[in-house]
C-alpha cells in the first residue's frame, strides 16, 4: 500500500473526537480505527504492538544495527477536531493544481481559492488532495499517521538503511486536549520523540503556549424591570462589563508570532447568572503567570464593587511551553534539523501558537518536539493536503531513523 492509498483510507474512519463523553478514547470510532491500524501494523510484521483500553497503539520497529543507538519515537493522534464533521470524507486529488479556483462543492457554492487561501500558490504544480466541501478532510493528523507507518514500512524493506529500535505510537483525543494524559511515557520507552502533527513543509516546532482556562460566573439578582431600581443586579451587564476590562487588543485576531491573549470563548447567561468562558494564552512564563494574575485581580474588583461572590473565577492550567523541556536536549531539534536539509527540505523553526501533545509528554518525562506532516486550513471544508508534502515528511523520519543511527 502506497502513502497516498493509506491516507486515503485512513481518512474514511469517522475518528471525530468530543468534550462531551468524558471517556477515553471520547468517541468509538477511535477505537475502530485503531484496531485497523493495529491489524496493518501486525501485517508488516513490525513487534511488540500493544492497543490498551483506553485506544493508545504502541508498536516497534526492531533495530537492524549491533551499534548501541537510541531509541526514538514517532507520534501522531487518530482523532478529528470536534469544529466540523469528519464522517463520510469523500477526498478528490486535484493533479498538477494550475493555481486557479477549485471548486469543492458547487451546489453549495464552496470554492478553495487562492484570493482567501492565498498559501495554494506555493503548491502550483503539485497534486492536492481536498474536500468535498461538506466534511473536514482529516490530514490533522492522519496525513501523520500515514507518514510514519509508510516510513517504517520503507526501514523495514530497506535494511542496507541502518537504525536503532524505533517506537510509533498513536493516540486518541488529542483535539480535545487529553491525548497525552494516559499516555504511558515508561512503556513506550524512548529517549525522545517527534509528533508529526505540524502544518506547511519544513515546520519544526518545540515552543508552544503555556495554557489555561478561566470560567467565571456572575450572579445577579432578577425582579420586576418596572420595580428594579436599587434593587435588580443584572448579571450580563456585570460579564460584560468585565470583558471590557481585559486588554482590548490582547486577543487572538490581534495578535501573532509570540505575543499572548485572553480568549472569551464563550458566555451563557441571563439576569440572575452569567458564565464567561477564557483560554489564556502567553509562550512567557512569567508573562502567562502575569495574565492569571490579572484574571483574578479583576474578578475583586467586580466583588469590591459589586459585592462579595458577586464573580467566582475558576482557574486550571492546560498545559506549558515545552521550550523549558526540550532547550535542555537540542540534540534532538539539531537532528531533525539535519535531516530536514539532507531530504531537500528547508527547516522553518517557529513557535506553535496552540498545544500540542508533545508538550504535555515532555513535561511528563518524553521530550518530544513538532515535525510538519503537510496539511493546511485544519479543522474544515477547506483543508487539503498536497501528496508531495506527505512524501517530504516521510522522508525527514527516514532520515532521522538514518542519521540518530550514524551519530550514535
Amino acid at each position: 500500500m502506497t502513502l497516498v492509498e493509506r491516507f486515503l483510507k485512513y481518512v474514511s474512519f469517522d475518528t471525530q473526537s468530543s468534550e462531551e463523553t468524558r471517556l477515553t478514547p471520547s468517541t468509538p470510532g477511535q477505537m475502530v480505527f485503531a484496531k485497523y491500524l493495529k491489524s496493518e501494523l501486525e501485517s508488516l510484521g513490525l513487534e511488540e504492538i500493544t492497543l490498551d483500553e483506553y485506544g493508545y497503539l504502541f508498536a516497534t520497529l526492531p533495530a537492524n544495527t549491533e551499534k548501541e543507538v537510541p531509541t526514538i519515537g514517532f507520534i501522531a493522534h487518530m482523532d478529528t477536531s470536534p469544529d466540523m464533521s469528519g464522517k463520510d470524507i469523500t477526498p478528490r486529488i486535484v493533479e498538477n493544481y494550475n493555481g486557479s479556483d477549485i471548486v469543492l462543492n458547487a451546489e453549495d457554492r464552496v470554492i478553495l481559492s487562492p484570493a482567501q487561501f492565498p498559501e495554494l500558490l506555493t503548491h502550483k504544480g503539485e497534486d492536492l488532495i481536498v474536500t468535498n466541501g461538506k466534511t473536514l478532510l482529516g490530514a490533522d493528523d492522519k496525513a501523520g499517521i500515514a507518514e510514519i507507518v509508510s516510513a517504517v514500512a520503507y526501514l523495514k524493506e530497506h535494511p542496507e538503511i541502518k537504525h536503532g529500535k524505533i517506537r510509533i505510537g498513536f493516540n486518541p483525543d488529542e483535539e480535545i486536549g487529553e491525548g497525552a494524559h494516559k499516555f504511558d511515557v515508561e512503556k513506550f520507552g524512548c529517549e525522545w520523540a517527534y509528533t508529526m502533527d505540524g502544518g506547511e513543509v519544513g515546520e519544526l516546532e518545540y515552543e508552544n503556549f503555556n495554557a489555561a482556562a478561566a470560567k467565571i460566573v456572575f450572579k445577579g439578582r432578577n425582579v420586576h424591570p418596572g420595580y428594579a431600581k436599587h434593587k435588580m443586579i443584572n448579571s450580563i451587564r456585570i460579564a460584560n462589563q468585565f470583558i471590557s476590562m481585559l486588554p482590548r487588543h490582547e486577543t487572538p485576531e490581534h495578535t501573532e508570532g509570540y505575543e499572548g491573549f485572553y480568549h472569551l470563548v464563550g458566555i451563557q447567561g441571563d439576569v440572575e447568572q452569567t458564565t464567561l468562558s477564557y483560554i489564556i494564552r502567553d509562550h512567557d512564563r512569567s508573562r502567562f503567570e502575569s495574565r492569571k494574575r490579572e484574571m483574578a485581580h479583576l474578578v475583586r474588583k467586580i466583588n469590591a464593587e459589586f459585592g462579595e461572590d458577586t464573580a467566582v473565577l475558576e482557574l486550571r492550567d492546560q498545559y506549558y511551553n515545552m521550550r523549558e523541556k526540550i532547550e535542555p536536549v537540542m540534540h534532538i531539534i539539531d537532528a531533525a534539523f539535519a535531516a530536514m536539509e539532507a531530504v531537500g527540505v528547508k527547516p522553518n523553526v517557529k513557535p506553535i501558537r496552540g498545544g500540542t501533545d508533545g508538550a504535555q509528554l515532555s513535561f511528563k518525562g518524553l521530550p518530544c518536539p513538532n515535525i510538519f506532516a503537510g496539511g493546511l486550513n485544519f479543522h474544515g471544508r477547506f483543508e487539503f493536503v498536497p501528496i508531495q508534502n506527505m512524501e517530504k515528511a516521510m522522508k525527514v523520519i527516514i532520515k532521522i531513523a538514518e542519521l540518530v543511527a550514524k551519530e550514535a
